[in-house]
């Protein structure tokens, strides 16, 4: 397996928008730039009727910045297109992020208002960062919350991200990653698995069977390769006769078959029968075909062992986006004092000043409270967990936040913050957030 860095890989620094380096040539003008400031990114709310979400992206992030540089070919574009003057170009040539980076760890859930990532740093440097790290963290986060309630209700059975061919490419890859954290079992893309360490499976399409004189010709061509273990597609013509023939030519020792269309519900009842009549009681059956969480809970009530999720999961069900905003909420004045600074809005909440989080859980551990104090830590909780990790200490990349290593962390993160939250965060019904956001 190859698990070389990802930052070894290329990242333009163009993955910005325009206002952000003309906001530095005029801080620079103005003599701003150099002032420290803090920068938070989080969701003023939840996409409507989500109880939850799951942060994800982090790692790609930290890993994206190791490399965000500009380099002859960004300088080249900028300064022929007049995007920003000499000066401007002089100061991007020389950029490396310097400042500190704190945020709520990958897998971990999220509310509205929580501090999902802090930026430390001059305004030189964190003003540029800001459409690369909400890119990186919308997408991430929108796949890992529809991925974590696909997994809880899937009530155990193990959920396949399977969506690659419903997405930009980069993004596939992405969402694999995300939906991992979030409890998916595996994934098809083989370029997430190759970066970032996941576990890859998959077998045939339908076009496998059709280029194939007969269905029993093609079966055979793919015991003989994969072996009997492997999954059969029972569903290109008739499921009663392909699943017949499977099991004659594996016989009990057939992996799983494979259904992809029709009444998922009805079929799978019935192949689990028939299965078990031609004595194959071990032979597992994977559905596929356009699945959500709604329909996946609407499956437990079907003998399927897992289930193959793609288009739902990788536009994240609903809501592609987790809304994430970037904001400065402090900086220091001429006198190199903090003030906390946020901008005035009849529709949006926006509180200034540096958040520090704490979870607040009840005696038996389960959490009540999302506590955030604004420029100093909460008063003490007695069961309280702080949420808030260093990533980045003056521009060096803290241990363990990167690479396949950070995946499995997140995971079991992932696992544990479920475990904490109240049951109503596996109900699909729309709703309030589980816990309410509190500043103290």
């Amino acid at each position: 397996m190859d698990t070389s860095p990802a930052w070894n890989r290329p990242i333009s620094s163009l993955y910005t928008d325009h206002y952000e380096l003309t906001m530095l040539q005029a801080a620079l003008h103005s003599g701003a730039a150099e002032r420290r400031t803090v920068f938070e990114a989080f969701a003023r709310g939840l996409p409507e009727g989500r109880r939850y979400g799951i942060v994800a992206g982090t790692g790609r992030l930290l890993e994206g910045l190791a490399g965000f540089r500009f380099g002859p070919a960004e300088l080249e574009f900028l300064g022929r297109t007049g995007v920003v003057n000499a000066d401007t170009l002089a100061r991007l040539a020389d950029f490396r992020f310097s400042g500190d980076i704190w945020g709520y760890p990958e897998g971990e859930a999220y509310f509205p208002y929580s501090p999902v990532l802090i930026v430390e740093s001059t305004f030189a440097e964190a003003c540029i960062l800001e459409t690369f790290v909400l890119s990186v963290l919308n997408h991430d986060s929108a796949i890992a919350s529809a991925a974590s309630r696909m997994v809880s209700a899937a009530g155990g059975r193990p959920c396949i991200e399977m969506g690659s061919r419903r997405a930009q490419e980069e993004a596939a890859a992405a969402a694999a990653r995300a939906a991992v954290i979030a409890g998916f079992a595996a994934t098809s893309n083989l370029e997430a698995g190759r970066r970032f360490g996941l576990r890859t499976v998959g077998t045939a399409a339908h076009s496998f069977t059709l280029l194939h004189d007969t269905e029993r010709d093609a079966f055979r061509a793919q015991l003989d390769s994969l072996g009997p273990g492997t999954t059969l597609l029972v569903d290109t013509y008739d499921v009663e006769a392909a699943v017949r023939t499977a099991v004659d030519l594996a016989g009990d020792k057939l992996g799983a078959v494979r259904l992809d269309s029709g009444d998922l519900l009805a079929q799978a009842r019935c192949v689990r029968e028939l299965l078990d009549s031609l004595g194959n009681v071990h032979t597992k059956i994977v559905v596929t075909s356009d699945l959500d969480e709604y329909s996946v809970a609407a499956l437990q009530a079907a003998p399927a062992d897992s289930y193959g999720i793609g288009t739902a999961l990788v536009t994240g069900s609903g809501a592609p986006t987790a809304g994430m905003v970037y904001k400065l909420v402090s900086r220091t004045n001429d006198a190199g004092e903090f003030i906390a600074v946020a901008k005035s809005s009849k529709n949006k909440i926006n509180v200034g000043g540096r958040k520090h989080a704490v979870r607040r859980l009840d005696g038996s551990g389960t959490a009540t409270h999302e506590v955030l104090g604004v420029g100093h830590p909460p008063a003490e909780e007695p069961h309280g967990r702080p949420l808030l990790q260093q990533f980045i200490r003056a521009g060096e990349l803290l241990p363990g936040w990167t690479g396949p290593q950070a995946v499995v962390r997140a995971r079991g993160r992932h696992a544990d913050t479920m475990a904490e939250l109240p049951a109503v965060v596996n109900r699909l019904q729309r709703g309030e957030p589980a816990i309410p956001t509190i500043y103290a």
